[in-house]
C-alpha cells in the first residue's frame, strides 16, 4: 500500500442481516454479556477461560508483559496439553465418546474412542522415547491426514517434544530447509497417502529432504498405501515400533511457555519464518475459541474441519481445540471431488455432522459445480457453518447458507492467521446478526482495531490497516532462532500494535470487513482498491461462481483491474463472446462504481491454486503483465497456468 495514501476505499455495500436462530440463541454458550466482563477486565476473563483446562501447578500471573512485544501467559502454570486433550476426558468416564471419526480417501474408515487414542498416543509417546527424543528436542511430522498424525503430535506433546509439521504437498527441499532450521531429531512420514484416487507417495520426499540433514537421527514410517519403498539405515517402521510399546504412559508436566509447536509460513523473502507457539495460552485461546465460536455441545455435537492439519487451521480446530474441548470431530484424507463432487456431502451425511468448517475457496468450488450436487444428499443434521482462511464474499456467504444451511444455520466467517494461533473476529452464532462477508467483531478478550498510515484508528466507514493492541494468550511468542525477525516483521509498523499485513474497513456500524493483504491492494487513479471487493462484486453475478483480481501496471491510471473469472457451471454457453464481458464490467461498475471497472476480464476454467486452496494472485500478475510466468512447483495443478496463459489475446480490454 502508497504510504501516502492513508486508507483503503469503501466500496462494497451490504444491507442484508441474518438474525440468530431463537433456538440457538436461548441455548448458546456465550451471551452479548461477555463483551462486557472481557471489556471490564481483560486478563480476569482470559484467567476464567485457562480454568477450563486443567493445570498441575497454577500460575502465579496471568501475563507478564513487562518485555514487549514477548509475552508470558499463565507465568509459573505447568499443565500437559495431551493430558488436557486425552487422559482428562477418560478419567472423567468419557473413554467410550468417539474422539474422531476418520474417514480415508479410498473409502476405509476408522472410529477412535477418547480409551483408543489415550492408549496410541502413550505408545506414540513411548516410542519416541525409545528413539531418543526428549523433552525439549524438536520432531517433524510429514504425513497425510491419517490418525497417525494428531496421534504423532500429541505423542510429543505429550513428552515435552516440540513438534513441526510440515504440509505433506511440500517439496524436498522447502522439507529440508524446515527440518534444518528446527534441527529436528525424527522424522515422522508414511509411504504415502491416497489423493484423488490413487496413492501419491511421501518417502522419497523425505529421504531426498533428510540425505543432507545432520540432526535427523530415525526416520518413523506409518504403512498407508502398501507402496514399496526403498529404506535406509534411519528408517524405522511405525507398526514395527510403536505396536509393540506399552500402552502406559504418564505426561510430564512443562511451564506454560514450554514450545509445543513449530510452524513455518512463508516469508515474502529469505527462509520461512518458524511460528513458535506455546502451551498454556494456546490451548486457552485455542479450547475456548472453539467451544464458543461454534457453540459447541461437545455431549452432541459431530464437528468437521476440513483443513489440512498441516495448516495452522488443522492444528487449532482439528486436533487441540476439539480434543481440550472432548469433541467427536471426523478427519477426511482426501479430496472434494474424489471419487464424485459430492464426496463432502456424503461425509457429512454418514457422520452426521453438525458444524462444519471451511474455506471460502471451497465454497466458491462448490458453486461453480452447482447446487445440485449438495441437494442430493440429507445436510440437515447441519447447524453451524463457519469460514475460514480469507475474507469470505457474500455470495459465497449466502449460497454456502442457504443451499448447504437450508437458509437456517448461521454462518461464522472468522479472521485469524497462523501467528495469532486461533480466532481473533468472529460473529457469535447465538448473539450475532451476521452480514454476509463481515467477520463482525473481536472476540471477547481481544482489542483489535482499524487504523491509518498513522496508526490512529479510522472512523466507521473507514478503511486501513488491521492492528492487534493488546496481547492474547495463543499469540506467537517469537520467530523460532530470530527474534529480531519477529520484532520487525509484526510490530515495526505501528509503535506498541501487532500488524501482519491484512486490510480492513469498518462499516457504518463499526464492524470488521477484512479486504486481503495489504500486497493485494491495488492503486487505480489515486484509489486503493481492495482485490477481495472486485472479486466479491464479480462473485454477486448470477453467472459467475469465482473470481481472482490483479492489479497491472497501466500508463494512464497507475495500476489497472485485471480479472480471472470461472463461470458457473449452469451457466453455459451465455458465457462466451464480448456481451458477457461488458456485462461483467457493467456489473462491476454498478455494484462498486466506474473506478473499479476491469480493463481485461478472461474467462478460465480454473485459478492457479496451492493445495491448500490458496489462489497464487503472483502468477495471476505474471500474465497480467505478459511476464514469464514464475515458479509454479506449489500449485495442485501446474497445467492450470498454462490454460490461463493461452487465454490471455482472448482478453477484451473496455474502450
Amino acid at each position: 500500500m502508497s504510504e501516502s495514501q492513508e486508507t483503503l476505499s469503501n466500496l462494497l455495500q451490504e444491507t442484508r442481516r441474518f438474525p440468530p436462530p431463537a433456538e440457538l440463541a436461548e441455548s448458546a454458550n456465550v451471551t452479548a454479556a461477555a463483551y462486557e466482563e472481557a471489556a471490564a477486565d481483560r486478563l480476569g476473563f482470559w484467567a476464567a477461560q485457562a480454568e477450563r483446562l486443567s493445570w498441575s501447578r497454577p500460575w502465579d500471573e496471568v501475563l507478564d508483559w513487562s518485555n514487549p512485544p514477548f509475552a508470558k501467559w499463565f507465568v509459573g502454570g505447568e499443565l500437559n496439553v495431551a493430558y488436557n486433550c486425552v487422559d482428562r476426558h477418560v478419567e472423567a468416564g468419557l473413554g467410550a465418546k468417539v474422539a474422531y471419526h476418520w474417514e480415508g480417501e479410498p473409502g476405509d474408515s476408522r472410529t477412535l474412542t477418547y480409551a483408543d487414542l489415550k492408549r496410541e498416543v502413550s505408545k506414540a509417546a513411548n516410542a519416541l522415547l525409545e528413539l531418543g527424543v526428549r523433552k525439549g528436542d524438536r520432531v517433524a511430522i510429514y504425513l497425510p491426514m491419517i490418525p497417525e498424525l494428531p496421534i504423532s503430535m500429541l505423542a510429543c506433546a505429550r513428552i515435552g517434544a516440540t513438534h513441526s509439521v510440515v504440509f505433506g504437498g511440500f517439496s524436498a527441499d522447502a522439507l529440508r530447509t524446515r527440518i534444518d532450521d528446527a534441527q529436528a531429531r525424527v522424522v515422522i512420514t508414511a509411504d504415502g497417502g491416497f489423493r484423488r484416487g490413487k496413492p501419491s507417495s511421501l518417502k522419497p520426499t523425505v529421504d531426498q529432504a533428510v540425505a543432507d540433514a545432520p540432526s535427523v537421527e530415525h526416520v518413523l514410517v506409518v504403512r498407508r498405501t502398501g507402496e514399496d519403498v526403498a529404506e535406509t539405515e534411519r528408517d524405522v517402521w511405525w507398526e514395527d515400533l510403536v505396536e509393540r510399546q506399552s500402552d502406559q504412559h504418564t505426561p510430564e508436566p512443562v511451564d506454560a511457555e514450554h514450545p509445543l509447536y513449530i510452524l513455518y509460513t512463508s516469508g515474502t523473502t529469505g527462509k520461512p519464518k518458524g511460528i513458535l507457539h506455546t502451551s498454556g495460552g494456546y490451548l486457552t485461546q485455542t479450547a475456548y475459541t472453539h467451544w464458543a465460536v461454534f457453540d459447541l455441545k461437545p455431549e452432541r455435537d459431530v464437528y468437521w474441519c476440513s483443513a489440512d492439519i498441516g495448516w495452522v487451521t488443522g492444528h487449532s480446530y482439528i486436533v487441540y481445540g476439539p480434543l481440550a474441548n472432548g469433541a467427536t470431530s471426523v478427519i477426511y484424507e482426501g479430496t472434494p471431488d474424489t471419487p464424485n463432487r459430492g464426496r463432502w456431502w456424503d461425509v457429512i451425511q454418514k457422520y452426521k455432522v453438525t458444524i462444519f468448517y471451511t474455506a471460502p475457496t471451497a465454497i466458491r468450488t462448490c458453486m461453480k459445480w452447482g447446487a445440485d450436487i449438495p441437494a442430493r444428499y440429507d445436510l440437515s443434521s447441519l447447524r453451524i457453518l463457519g469460514s475460514v482462511g480469507e475474507p469470505i464474499n457474500p455470495e459465497a456467504y449466502v449460497w454456502y447458507r442457504e443451499t448447504i444451511g437450508a437458509s437456517r444455520t448461521p454462518v461464522v466467517d472468522t479472521w485469524w492467521q497462523t501467528e495469532t494461533g486461533s480466532i481473533m473476529i468472529s460473529p457469535l452464532p447465538g448473539v450475532t446478526a451476521g452480514k454476509p462477508g463481515a467477520a463482525m467483531r473481536p472476540l471477547p478478550g481481544i482489542v483489535a482495531d482499524v487504523v491509518d498510515d498513522q496508526g490512529r484508528s479510522v472512523p466507521n466507514g473507514g478503511g486501513g490497516f488491521l492492528v492487534v493492541k493488546e496481547p492474547w494468550p495463543s499469540m506467537l511468542r517469537t520467530i523460532w532462532g530470530d527474534d529480531e525477525r519477529y520484532v520487525k516483521t509484526y510490530w515495526s509498523r505501528f509503535d506498541g500494535m501487532y500488524f501482519a499485513g491484512d486490510g480492513a474497513k469498518k462499516d457504518d456500524d463499526g464492524d470488521l470487513w477484512l479486504l486481503g493483504r495489504v500486497d493485494d491492494v491495488m492503486l487505480v487513479s489515486g484509489h486503493n482498491i481492495s482485490t477481495t471487493e472486485v472479486e466479491s462484486a464479480l462473485v454477486s453475478h448470477p453467472k459467475v461462481a469465482e473470481a481472482a483480481v490483479v492489479g497491472a501496471t497501466d500508463p494512464v491510471t497507475g495500476q489497472a483491474i485485471v480479472a480471472f473469472v470461472i463461470p458457473r457451471g449452469e451457466a453455459g454457453e451465455e458465457v462466451e463472446g464480448e456481451a458477457f464481458l461488458k456485462e461483467l464490467r457493467d456489473h462491476v461498475a454498478r455494484t462498486l462504481g466506474p473506478i473499479a471497472k476491469p480493463r481485461q476480464i478472461l474467462i478460465v476454467a480454473e485459478l492457479p491454486k496451492t493445495r491448500s486452496g490458496k489462489i497464487m494472485r503472483r502468477l495471476l500478475r505474471d500474465v497480467a503483465e505478459n511476464r514469464s510466468i514464475g515458479d509454479v512447483s506449489t500449485l495442485a495443478d501446474s497445467t492450470v497456468m498454462d490454460l490461463i496463459s493461452a487465454k490471455l489475446p482472448e482478453a477484451k480490454s473496455d474502450d
